[in-house]
């Protein structure tokens, strides 16, 4: 969960002005927490607590109401409505990385991974994008291979993996479906050689950067654990709640 808060917070200062080049500060004074933050604490506080995801989703986006939501589903978090919207963005991969840390049983991970993402991106394409994050995380942590994990996310969903990274530094426009984000993501963490490496990828190639670098460092944790440097200065962008979470979730499962 921690990997993607980080890739969410490095990304954050570049999501409307790309950088297209791994040279950067990672954590700069200009990051910020943003909403795929807040909405991945919500989801480890749904499974922790056993609440709805809907309800989680709406608690959290009211107790942080200005981290730059999507307009559908801001608009969805303050009203009274509990139905999902049929959306394909890539909120629902971004905030289901707690779900891959669930369980030791995958069918369980990929249960709650569904049931997360349907709260509100019911559509097929919003629930792929999230059950093959949590896929991903799930395997990287269970010490898979970085070409088991390519095999199995291709062969179960249909992602291709494979992308010119150079065509893509140079190329890629902002996408902010699914469909459009979590395979540049999963590729940018399988072509990677650490932690750091990873979220630099992520960043370098543009588009919707914190997304793409909070689906990138759920992955690049579970497969790489996080420095204790960079965690370090990542946790002061974080207040005193989040933090309480973040330490529940770590005692509960990080080991």
């Amino acid at each position: 969960m921690l990997g993607a808060v980080i890739g969410d917070i490095v990304g954050s200062r570049f999501e409307f002005a790309n950088h297209r080049s791994k040279e950067f500060e990672l954590l700069h004074s200009s990051c910020f927490v943003t909403d795929d933050s807040i909405l991945t604490f919500a989801t480890y506080d749904a499974i922790a607590n056993n609440l709805l995801f809907s309800e989680a989703y709406k608690k959290w986006t009211r107790l942080y109401p200005d981290k730059g939501y999507g307009g559908n589903f801001r608009f969805w978090a303050f009203s009274d409505n509990m139905k999902p919207y049929n959306s394909y963005g890539n909120g629902s991969a971004m905030r289901v990385s707690p779900c891959g840390w669930a369980s030791d049983d995958l069918p369980t991970v990929l249960s709650l991974a569904e049931k997360s993402a349907a709260a509100t991106h019911n559509h097929p394409e919003g629930i792929k994008g999230a059950l093959a994050t949590a896929h991903a995380v799930f395997l990287a942590r269970m010490k898979h291979s970085k070409q088991d994990i390519k095999k199995n996310i291709e062969l179960t969903y249909n992602y291709s993996l494979d992308f010119d990274f150079d065509e893509l530094v140079r190329n890629y426009r902002f996408d902010v479906s699914c469909q459009g984000t979590v395979p540049q993501a999963l590729f940018t963490f399988l072509i990677s050689d650490s932690f750091e490496d990873s979220l630099r990828n992520a960043v370098c190639i543009g588009g919707d950067s914190d997304t793409l670098a909070a689906v990138n460092g759920a992955v690049a944790e579970a497969f790489y654990g996080i420095p204790s440097d960079i965690q370090n200065k990542a946790l002061v962008f974080l207040d005193s709640t989040l933090l309480a979470l973040l330490s529940q979730f770590q005692k509960q499962y990080i080991r």
